[in-house]
């Protein structure tokens, strides 16, 4: 998925009663088919019924996070592709109210965590747990609030724990989730915070990152399936996008009414030169659109033409491509069902479709246009670049 972001689904479904257990296993169904609402609230219910699981507050975190995460569009791996993105995200304002419950669910799981280890200070169980809660506001302090200081400072204390855990259960593969994750994140900031952060006693390599979290997928077991998304978008980073698409294939079929899944196997099969199916793909989700299958039916119409035009732009189908761009911002109704960054992207398009037919003068209102929408997306930052300087393809574009 442009799933980061599907970077930390630190995830593990919960035994303990079987009532509950089915409850939070309804809850992560919905959660991996972007059902945010029903996901929460599967989650408060099970958190009902044994208050002082701290496992259940993660849940309930995790949920309120990826909720504000997919209502911005940052539930695309584009948060992982171009140079150094993982600091170039436009900032995300979640109301008062959400940020202080999720802290809260946080803060309540660490205190649960420390009571428990009070009492007994090997309990991997409990101390994985705690990794989850430092790992979860990290991704907070990452993806939301850019506090990159003290999000280091939560990922660092995080994979010391899981690396505790499995130093004394070596077959634990899901505690390598967080170190490899880790690894891969810190390996990957831009230099000079990587000197940073080196100073600072944090360390990172992105290949040992992505071999740790290779082993997960194929050794884990409450994780494995997180790895696997999270290798998706780091392949896909890479440059790697056909050692990506056997497990995207296979989660469209797990997670069926994750539509994003779809745009990213469309965007993996572009990524590799594969045109005609990244095309059909892109066909199947207007049929599923237009036929309002489970999950499909809220996709905006505007989406897909803006993946759809994306994929011919980087194909040279220019004039469709154009069409496309069109009819993603033909309306200012329909603009609004667009995250920013798809939004200004779809502006910045259409002027760079103008700068490749040497129109340079159709350019300029467009990209101004981009800028306008969202003055803080990298599109719009882009678009600055090509009022003076007209856009052209080299050798070194890279298809985003």
């Amino acid at each position: 998925m442009r799933l980061l972001l599907p970077l930390l689904l630190l995830t593990a479904l919960c035994a303990a009663q079987p009532d509950k257990a089915a409850i939070v296993a309804e809850g992560f169904e919905a959660f991996y088919n972007l059902e945010y609402e029903p996901a929460i609230a599967s989650f408060e219910k099970a958190l009902a019924l044994d208050p002082a699981d701290p496992q259940l507050h993660n849940y309930l975190a995790e949920g309120l996070l990826f909720r504000e995460l997919f209502r911005n569009g940052a539930l695309e791996s584009e948060i992982v592709t171009g140079n150094n993105s993982f600091v170039r995200r436009i900032s995300m304002e979640p109301s008062p109210e959400v940020e202080k419950r999720f802290m809260s669910e946080i803060d309540r799981s660490l205190k649960l965590c420390t009571d428990r280890l009070a009492k007994t200070p090997r309990d991997t169980a409990t101390m994985h747990t705690m990794a989850v809660a430092l790992g979860l506001r990290a991704n907070y302090g990452f993806l939301v609030r850019k506090t990159w200081v003290a999000s280091l400072g939560d990922s660092s204390k995080a994979q010391k724990l899981d690396r505790e855990v499995t130093a004394i259960d070596p077959s634990n593969y899901d505690a390598r989730l967080i170190q490899g994750t880790y690894d891969y994140i810190v390996g990957s900031l831009p230099l000079y915070m990587r000197a940073l952060s080196f100073v600072a006693g944090y360390h990172g390599d992105k290949n040992r990152g992505i071999a740790t979290l290779e082993e997960v997928a194929t050794k884990g077991s409450e994780s494995r399936n997180d790895a696997e998304i999270i290798l998706c978008a780091l392949y896909r980073r890479e440059g790697q996008p056909r050692r990506a698409i056997p497990r995207v294939l296979a989660m469209t079929q797990r997670y069926p009414r994750n539509y994003i899944v779809r745009f990213e196997l469309g965007q993996m099969y572009a990524a590799a030169g594969m045109r005609r199916e990244a095309l059909d793909v892109m066909a199947e989700v207007a049929r599923l659109k237009q036929q309002n299958a489970p999950g499909f039916g809220r996709i905006p119409t505007e989406k897909i033409a803006y993946e759809t035009g994306n994929l011919q732009f980087w194909f040279d189908d220019l004039d469709n491509a154009m069409t496309n761009f069109r009819r993603a911002t033909a309306t200012s109704d329909g603009m609004k069902q667009l995250d920013l960054n798809t939004g200004a992207l779809a502006f910045m398009r259409q002027g760079q479709i103008y700068d490749l037919r040497h129109q340079h003068s159709l350019a300029v209102p467009v990209y101004r246009l981009a800028i306008g929408f969202a003055p803080e997306a990298e599109a719009a930052k882009e678009s600055k670049r090509y009022l003076a300087s007209p856009y052209r393809r080299t050798a070194n574009s890279t298809h985003e």
